[in-house]
């Protein structure tokens, strides 16, 4: 895919972890790590942006919606001049998306989702999805620099980014986060096989690099922490 003259969507990396790192437990039942209030919290930054990217494996984990619930902030995109609900958008190296997921049916009236995938996710895909989405291959894997390029060709200024791990994972180690929002929920929950974060990787600077944290805010017993992953603490 041939890489965009356009600036690349600025990247909003969004995620609830325990105090031990995890976001989410091996319990069948779906954890809740953050209150009601930083729910709140998440869908003002949604309605910010224009887009909101999940990994297959959330999708499948969590069977999101991915909407914007308040009618309010629904108008007001709409006053704004913009589509109410956001473009959705997921990421799959293998194809395997289940069409009954609710990803496909809400907040899909005025864009179907986008999917970015590989050749061979995408042969898949198409006899799967249907109409259902968008289907965007990238090649043989899946290069999030490329992802962001054609992002920005269709017009996409602000994206928020969901997860999962490998998703997060990537992200990071590529660079390509212009900020990270973490909410720390009071919880430890010390599963060795429970998914975390991110994985490790060769993040850019080592361990030894600090990013630039510019915000902490306590909402209930969450606290949020807002970072500027690019930035160094010592240079700003």
């Amino acid at each position: 895919m041939e890489g965009s003259e356009l600036p690349r969507p600025y990247v909003v990396l969004s995620v609830a972890v325990s105090v031990d790192g995890y976001i989410d437990d091996m319990v069948p039942e779906r954890l809740y790590l953050s209150n009601e209030a930083d729910f709140d919290r998440v869908e003002v930054e949604r309605t910010a942006c224009d887009a909101i990217l999940i990994g297959a494996e959330t999708l499948r984990r969590d069977n999101p919606r991915l909407i914007i619930k308040s009618e309010e902030r629904l108008a007001a995109r709409k006053a704004a001049g913009k589509p109410a609900h956001l473009q959705k958008i997921v990421v799959t190296g293998s194809g395997n998306l289940d069409p009954a997921a609710r990803f496909w049916h809400y907040g899909v009236e005025e864009r179907r989702p986008l999917v970015y995938t590989t050749d061979t996710g995408a042969e898949k895909l198409h006899d799967r999805l249907g109409d259902l989405g968008i289907v965007v291959s990238l090649g043989e894997t899946v290069d999030f620099g490329s992802l962001l390029d054609d992002l920005s060709n269709r017009d996409i200024g602000r994206l928020m980014i969901e997860g999962g791990t490998s998703i997060h994972t990537a992200v990071l180690e590529a660079g390509l986060a212009d900020e990270l929002h973490l909410a720390v929920a009071p919880l430890l929950i010390g599963q060795a096989d429970a998914p975390r974060f991110v994985d490790p990787a060769a993040f850019p600077g080592g361990s030894r690099r600090r990013m630039h944290l510019v915000d902490v805010t306590q909402i209930g017993d969450v606290a949020v922490l807002r970072y500027l992953p690019k930035a160094d603490s010592d240079s700003i």
